[in-house]
């Protein structure tokens, strides 16, 4: 059963069409890999399926909800964690832990449950009562992780989920979304890291001038084949984007 829909989305800034014709739609248990360098359309449409913006054209359909029309009730169904969010400094995790739980209408006992559970699970049980300005930037992340998955949603939409975390924990991430969405959820992941994409996901869409131009099933391709298939559908100049490593093994 689908829980995200998307069809001939598109959206401008002036003269520049940053999503031209995007459509691809997402089904439970799938943990898809919305992969493109940057530049591509990536974070406009990210933007459009929790009603941050409103497209030009098309429809979405996010379980059962258009954001374009009602944005609280999608942001309100979904788990949302964008690239480079930090959470309030003046604030410790658990306080604003317990002020998402708040905020979602989540039971208390269920907030401080998972809370402990999430602390316990990405190391940071030691800094729940630490201010977010004292914590690192990957301290931070993993509170930003949390605060995604806390009222359990059955889709959540990531940007980049692994930024700014060590090694151990990426792992650990990894493992848990593999997990997640594979128990009947499902999880997009907006990324321009090959490796992350063949590792996690179990369907790819290629993103290059605003739109899908190629999807692939992991399943059936290794990191090297995924990466073939990123090169014949983007250009030279957005392939100097790809992660540093990437970029070593196109030119050897």
């Amino acid at each position: 059963m689908g829980v995200l829909r998307v069809d001939e989305l598109r959206k401008s800034y002036g003269d520049v069409r940053a999503v031209d014709g995007m459509s691809f739609d997402v089904e439970r248990g799938e943990l898809f890999g919305f992969l493109g360098p940057n530049g591509a359309g990536k974070t406009t449409t990210i933007r459009s399926l929790t009603g941050q913006i409103v497209p030009d054209e098309g429809t979405i359909d996010v379980l059962g909800t258009d954001p374009t029309t009602a944005p609280i009730e999608t942001r309100t169904r979904v788990g949302i964690l964008p690239e480079q969010a930090t959470p309030p400094s003046f604030l410790t995790p658990r306080e604003y832990l317990e002020f998402v739980g708040d905020v979602r209408d989540l039971d208390a006992v269920v907030v401080a449950d998972g809370i402990d559970r999430w602390a316990e699970r990405l190391g940071f049980e030691s800094k729940l009562e630490t201010l977010h300005t004292d914590l690192s930037r990957g301290q931070q992340q993993k509170v930003m992780i949390a605060q995604a998955f806390l009222h359990e949603p059955e889709l959540v939409l990531i940007d980049e989920p692994l930024a700014n975390l060590d090694p151990l924990v990426q792992e650990q991430v990894k493992q848990f979304l593999t997990s997640y969405a594979a128990a009947d959820n499902a999880v997009f992941v907006s990324t321009h890291n090959i490796d992350v994409a063949a590792d996690i996901c179990t369907r790819v869409g290629i993103v290059a001038d605003g739109k899908i131009v190629a999807e692939r099933s992991v399943a059936d391709e290794t990191s090297d084949d995924l990466l073939e298939t990123f090169l014949d559908h983007v250009d030279d100049a957005n392939a100097r984007d790809l992660p540093s490593l990437e970029r070593d093994a196109i030119q050897t």
